[in-house]
């Protein structure tokens, strides 16, 4: 008498795709974590290096230093470019996100501290919700509409206690509301992209298109380098490398697995981390209500992790 038996290949194929998917659930928590970090860091690195170079010279050797890195992983692992759709969605990413957005932010820097232009950048996960329930027609959760507005609550906590410590100028504001609304909308093209293609592919070709968007400040910047000091140079790589390369490559992977409003509504976290890291970094004392609402942040993301 037999047995039927399941191949034992068979067996594995099954099991294979369904470890990989486990996987990739385990690393998304770790990669959104550096994200934050990095992308907290970079707004007090923007404005420590923002007293040495102009804001496109800065943008513009941001983004360059960003695509040589990333580049360079794309010749390692053989990867290819994005291909129709993902291509021309990583195009409108690079302009407004990686090109006017950093373009916006460190201008406003110029004029406002960093953890201030912080909250203003993180308005944008609000534009991005919206634009993401109806353009991407990811609806409108309760508990995603709840822990943006609870989250924003706490933003708000701390922009009144930073209100307290002196007027910011109107220009730095506007500015940073241009990154916001640069931010969602870069947000809402590259995550159709990343649908299409690889983060890594789809993240090097928006950087580099910010990069060459922003070549006419080229100039400007190779004659600032001749004159500024190490610690500049070695915080502008940085901000290459650290923010752009591996930022925006580990955000990417994220977004390509959670829904685009549940992924902004995290960069909540970043104003908290920015006023922590400023003071630390460059003795900008927080304001006194910056606890409570940096817990009224992490309550919000909490929310917005929720099923419901």
């Amino acid at each position: 008498m037999s047995t039927t038996q399941v191949p034992e290949p068979a067996a594995r194929t099954r099991s294979g795709p369904a470890a990989g998917a486990a996987r990739e659930r385990v690393l998304v928590i770790p990669a959104i974590t550096v994200t934050l970090l990095l992308w907290a860091s970079a707004f007090v690195a923007i404005r420590y290096v923002d007293r040495s170079l102009s804001a496109g010279g800065l943008a513009c050797g941001r983004l360059l230093i960003g695509s040589v890195a990333l580049g360079a992983v794309m010749l390692a692992r053989g990867e290819r470019l994005p291909r129709g759709r993902a291509f021309w969605l990583s195009l409108g990413c690079g302009v407004l996100w990686f090109g006017l957005y950093n373009l916006a932010l460190n201008a406003g820097e110029r004029r406002i501290d960093a953890g201030t232009s912080a909250l203003l950048v993180n308005t944008g996960p609000i534009f991005l919700a919206l634009l993401a329930g109806t353009v991407l027609r990811e609806g409108f959760p309760r508990v995603l509409l709840g822990g943006c507005a609870v989250a924003f609550a706490g933003t708000t906590l701390i922009a009144v206690g930073v209100s307290t410590h002196g007027a910011s100028d109107l220009w730095g504001v506007l500015l940073c509301l241009v990154a916001a609304a640069c931010y969602a909308i870069g947000v809402i093209a590259q995550k159709p992209a990343l649908a299409d293609a690889s983060s890594l592919s789809v993240t090097w070709t928006a950087c580099t298109v910010g990069a060459v968007s922003l070549l006419g400040y080229a100039p400007s910047l190779f004659d600032s380098l001749r004159h500024v000091s190490g610690a500049v140079i070695g915080w502008t790589v940085y901000l290459g490398v650290g923010p752009t390369a591996v930022g925006f490559l580990c955000w990417g992977f994220v977004l390509a697995r959670w829904p685009a409003g549940r992924t902004g509504a995290t960069t909540y976290l970043v104003p908290p981390l920015v006023v922590l890291i400023g003071w630390l970094a460059l003795s900008e004392t927080p304001p006194w209500l910056a606890l409570p609402g940096g817990l009224l942040c992490l309550s919000g993301v909490a929310l917005t992790r929720r099923r419901g």
